[in-house]
């Protein structure tokens, strides 16, 4: 653990895990890039540092935790634009922003856009930090979601080109026998092929694969019956 000085103060420099969330901060003033740099360290948090919106964009980070801190104003693309490209390319990722010369209109539309805080400066450091926890936490519940549905992309992708048919056909409500009819197979068949459905999508009950066709986006009926 080593020790750093911030502002004339003694902070606890707390080291760095793998699995340590990481804080993003795009600022143009190195004085203020170097002094959240040792306030987020402080935190238990790894800072990462850029001076304009481009390198930012360039930069591809592992998929963890972590959240934005960002600056309206900078040289190249301003904080709003960013958050544009932000929205797209990493969804998961809260934005913080924080800026000098503030007001209602920049603070709304960076709101709607799905920001998690707009602080302007200067501003206590321990509101900050709770809009860093927040955000976090924030991102955490977003990969996990995220996770979740790259796995069952995975098991989906295991089925077969009948079993895929097949799961469509009996989660969007058709029965067994109507399932048969339409792919000209006998009923016995079906039940079959939506066994090894079941199997390898891990799905404990027929409401249960619902609820992953639901969350892959395929149409789903009442997951209410067993047929």
């Amino acid at each position: 653990m080593g020790i750093a000085t911030v502002s004339g103060q003694l902070w606890k420099v707390i080291p760095v895990t793998p699995a340590t969330p990481v804080v993003f901060i795009v600022d143009d003033d190195v004085s203020v890039r170097e002094s959240l740099e040792l306030l987020v360290r402080e935190a238990g948090w790894q800072p990462e540092m850029f001076s304009d919106a481009q390198a930012f964009l360039e930069h591809r980070p592992d998929r963890v935790p972590g959240c934005l801190i960002l600056d309206v104003n900078l040289p190249d693309l301003n904080g709003l634009e960013l958050q544009k490209h932000v929205a797209t390319e990493r969804p998961e990722m809260p934005i913080i922003f924080i800026t000098g010369y503030g007001d209602v209109p920049m603070t709304v539309q960076a709101m709607k856009a799905g920001a998690v805080e707009f602080l302007q400066k200067p501003f206590a450091d321990d509101v900050l930090l709770d809009a860093i926890r927040n955000a976090i936490a924030r991102s955490e519940t977003a990969l996990e979601a995220t996770a979740e549905i790259d796995d069952l992309r995975l098991r989906h992708s295991s089925l077969s080109p009948r079993e895929l048919e097949v799961m469509a056909m009996v989660v969007s409500g058709l029965m067994n026998k109507q399932v048969g009819g339409n792919l000209g197979i006998s009923e016995i068949t079906v039940k079959a092929h939506r066994g090894r459905v079941m199997q390898k999508m891990r799905a404990k009950s027929f409401a249960d694969l619902v609820k992953m066709a639901a969350k892959l986006g395929l149409p789903t009926g009442a997951p209410t019956q067993q047929r």
